[in-house]
């Protein structure tokens, strides 16, 4: 059973915006690249009815935080860990590192869920437990796995420039408020 995956990629300019930084949605591609990649290296495709199985992995939730800009021909390590595994759902935690000849820096953190869901002849989603044959091949990371490398306590300490300010503190996850307030009483 597999928790873990890696895949390295390299910026390209059409992933830049005009400053010659990986664009935020790029993020996400590369994320979906792993997620795939992750899948083919399990015998699988996401795209399920290939392997004859009747189901669609839909997001149901996506983040990512950034600490550090990638810029373009940075070569990146995606980091692909199984977070949790529901009986009809996977979350995946994902970590950006960039890999240059002075180390190794993360840049940033991204999270995926997917749910396991089965589509009806309304054209509507039901939820579904993840196949059995697809459930055998995936486990959940260790908690020491999921736990290691915080920000505080990336592999490299040093900055691009060679500095060693302190790494940007990253936001912790909210509740959601409700953000609409009326003005009439």
């Amino acid at each position: 059973m597999s928790y873990e995956f890696q895949l390295t990629r390299r910026v390209e300019f059409s992933e830049t915006d005009l400053a010659g930084i990986m664009h935020f949605s790029n993020f996400f591609r590369f994320m979906e690249s792993a997620e795939h990649a992750f899948f083919r290296s399990l015998g699988f495709s996401v795209a399920h009815s290939r392997n004859g199985l009747e189901v669609c992995l839909p997001r149901v939730h996506a983040e990512c935080d950034y600490a550090v800009p990638l810029r373009f021909e940075d070569e990146v390590l995606v980091r692909l860990l199984v977070e949790r595994k529901g009986r009809r759902s996977l979350t995946y935690q994902f970590r950006f590192i960039r890999l240059d000849g002075s180390g190794l820096q993360e840049v940033a953190r991204g999270r995926l869920t997917v749910a396991s869901v089965a589509l009806q002849a309304d054209g509507t989603m039901k939820a579904v437990p993840l196949p059995k044959a697809i459930a055998a091949k995936i486990q959940q990371a260790p908690a020491a796995v999921l736990a290691d490398g915080s920000w505080a306590k990336a592999k490299s300490s040093s900055f691009r420039d060679g500095s060693r300010r302190r790494r940007p503190k990253l936001p912790t996850r909210q509740p959601l408020r409700n953000l609409h307030r009326s003005t009439t009483q």
